[in-house]
């Protein structure tokens, strides 16, 4: 598998117009070993990382592999051949694209309720698939969804009206992956996942209740709206990865211009963070926060989390002196940290740790982190931000100019957290496209294109 994607992206690298940075791929230790400590920096190129990690991915999910080709051919909400009527089907299937532009959703959440299912927006031609005023819910397990940017935005509604639309949450869903999508303007999370806090008597089987086994690698995940629709008013939140969660890695994202949840870990939660840029939080970046209120009489459980290789960038949103990781609520954080940066605006160094409330809550150092996926490619932190600069989002061969815009402001040092997508152009408006889906140009197995040619980039974003 990993040669292969390797060949794949060395392919599609004619498409770049950009010398795209790669990364090493240190041993990976037998399970249940510590890690090594991260020595290794990647300072040879290896091609844009369009695609899934270097991991053995089908240990996670095999999505829709080996199902029914879908093929959406309308930007129509439902309806024959909508996304709509594609995702309710039943049975393994693999969702392509004929048709290209965007799907106003009309305040119409997408649940994915059917399991074995593959979204490839990869398949779509210029300018790909841009999912409006609404989101998607998965609420079941073996979903992969890839290269779609959603953007449910306020609307046009006033303030504080009710509209709170993820991008994309998860309702008890596990084996997931969402991997270079384009998440921005939502007025909840724009990337989550939760469930119920409690379903039967033991954490094992609190853990069994709710979503777990989740890859979100590759995104941009930006600009959700602060003071919008959102009933508790201020809401411009990142991830929240909710109580009891477990096995959840969140790889090589860019986390721009969102108030809060860069991401945020509630009580119990067990995940890695690796290799993510996060740049322009507002209050805060990373935090963990088990609320007393919430569990009532249940006994609190430490919260796990790792931090390898990221990298914190303030900018003008962010809190003077705002720490990497924040501890809040009432339960304790066992927290792993190594090879992270954090620094302002200006490049002074930022504290690593910090409390934003009183209680006896604490940070305990776990000298160990939990297994990382065999082969999983950790980067030196000095190579996080250009390596997640060149590679986070949809479509990276065919950017579409809101994520050209958060990218290059991010590279910049420019940009700040909004209130409404109109601040910044508002709703993306594309002339719809049409090419026919050739199952010759894809590898059917993995849904990674054979050739460049597979890959339409007329839309030829600049700016990356």
């Amino acid at each position: 598998m990993t040669a292969q994607l390797y060949r794949v992206i060395a392919a599609s690298a004619a498409l770049a117009a950009l010398h795209l940075t790669g990364c090493a791929t240190p041993p990976a230790p037998a399970s249940g070993e510590p890690l090594p400590a991260l020595a290794a920096t990647s300072s040879s190129p290896a091609g844009p990382v369009w695609f899934f990690p270097a991991i053995e991915w089908q240990a996670i999910t095999d999505g829709g592999r080996g199902g029914e080709i879908v093929r959406v051919t309308t930007l129509a909400n439902d309806g024959p051949g909508s996304l709509r009527e594609a995702i309710a089907k039943d049975g393994a299937r693999i969702i392509v694209f004929e048709v290209g532009g965007v799907i106003d959703l009309e305040k119409q959440t997408i649940s994915i309720t059917n399991p074995h299912l593959t979204i490839a927006g990869q398949t779509a031609p210029s300018p790909g698939i841009t999912l409006i005023r609404g989101g998607i819910d998965v609420k079941t397990n073996d979903v992969i969804i890839q290269h779609l940017r959603i953007r449910p935005g306020d609307n046009g509604e006033a303030r504080g009206t009710g509209f709170s639309e993820d991008s994309v949450s998860t309702a008890s869903a596990h084996n997931l992956i969402v991997d270079h999508c384009s998440l921005t303007w939502a007025v909840d999370e724009n990337l989550s996942a939760s469930g119920p806090r409690f379903t039967g008597a033991t954490p094992e089987e609190w853990r069994a209740g709710t979503s777990r086994n989740i890859l979100y690698s590759h995104n941009l995940i930006a600009e959700g709206l602060a003071d919008a629709t959102h009933p508790k008013f201020e809401h411009s939140k990142g991830s929240l990865i909710h109580d009891n969660i477990s096995g959840i890695l969140i790889y090589g994202n860019l986390y721009a211009h969102n108030y809060e949840r860069n991401p945020l870990f509630k009580g119990g939660v067990q995940g890695q963070i690796v290799n993510n840029f996060i740049y322009d939080p507002g209050q805060r970046a990373v935090h963990y926060n088990l609320q007393a209120q919430e569990w009532g009489a249940v006994p609190f459980q430490t919260g796990r989390m790792d931090m390898i290789g990221n990298v914190l960038r303030g900018g003008q949103s962010t809190a003077a002196g705002l720490p990497l990781v924040m501890l809040g609520g009432d339960g304790d954080l066992a927290l792993h940290t190594r090879d992270n940066i954090a620094v302002d605006w200006k490049g002074d160094l930022l504290p690593e740790r910090g409390y934003y409330t009183t209680g006896r809550a604490k940070i305990v150092d776990a000298p160990e982190a939990m297994p990382l996926p065999e082969g999983l490619p950790v980067l030196a932190a000095e190579d996080v931000e250009l390596f997640v600069l060149k590679n986070a989002g949809a479509r990276p061969w065919d950017r579409d100019g809101h994520d050209v815009r958060v990218i290059a402001n991010a590279a910049e040092g420019r940009g700040e957290i909004i209130d409404s997508q109109t601040e910044v152009g508002g709703y993306p408006v594309m002339a719809p496209s049409y090419r026919a889906f050739d199952p010759a140009l894809w590898d059917l197995e993995t849904m990674l294109p054979k050739s460049p040619e597979a890959l339409d980039a007329s839309q030829k974003g600049r700016g990356t």
